[in-house]
């Protein structure tokens, strides 16, 4: 029954973990990356849908990005989406395709981008604390059930908070990572 409850938690903290790094994925740096935009939002036919599913994404230079949609009649949708969204930047529509040209980020906008990059991390560590509380909660209702003793109960508590510990500072590294990259000229 702990070794659920263990099992769970850990599970839980690395879906955490995955969400972080793919929201990282998408805060620009110097560098094009498809993961930037392929997330973006677009009204495709009344319906909001993920760039990635109505366009191929390619970064052929360091700092392009070329998207080109399955959908030709899509290409408009999508340049405003891409113009509308927090990311600054201005595509080029050849009617065919779309280039984004990824321009040099300025030092101000470098120190806000890593303010972002904190929050983000501060969300997923509040995330993981949840679980914590969640597995520690259900190992507290196993004790007053009887199914556990208070020996099993205080082996799982420390079983948890390094669990715990081990997944806030993967997080924490994830977000050293990103803000290296974000601060790197």
């Amino acid at each position: 029954m702990i070794d659920d409850v263990l099992a769970d938690a850990e599970e839980r903290m690395g879906k955490t973990l995955e969400a972080l790094q793919r929201e990282l994925a998408g805060i620009r740096t110097g560098r094009a990356s498809p993961a930037l935009i392929e997330r973006l939002e677009v009204d495709y036919y009344g319906t909001p849908t993920p760039l990635n599913q109505i366009a191929g994404i390619s970064a052929p230079e360091p700092r392009l990005l070329v998207v080109q949609p399955w959908d030709r009649g899509a290409i408009g949708v999508i340049e405003k989406a891409i113009r509308s969204s927090d990311l600054g930047l201005n595509p080029s529509n050849d009617g065919q395709v779309l280039r984004i040209t990824i321009p040099p980020l300025t030092e101000e906008r470098r120190r806000a981008l890593v303010k972002v990059v904190r929050q983000k991390v501060e969300e997923s560590r509040v995330a993981i604390r949840n679980v914590r509380r969640d597995a520690l909660t259900h190992i507290k209702e196993l004790l007053q059930e009887k199914q556990i003793g208070e020996d099993d109960e205080r082996r799982a508590e420390h079983q948890i908070q390094e669990l715990t510990n081990r997944f806030i500072s993967e997080a924490d590294k994830i977000g050293k990572h990103k803000e290296a990259e974000v601060l790197e000229v």
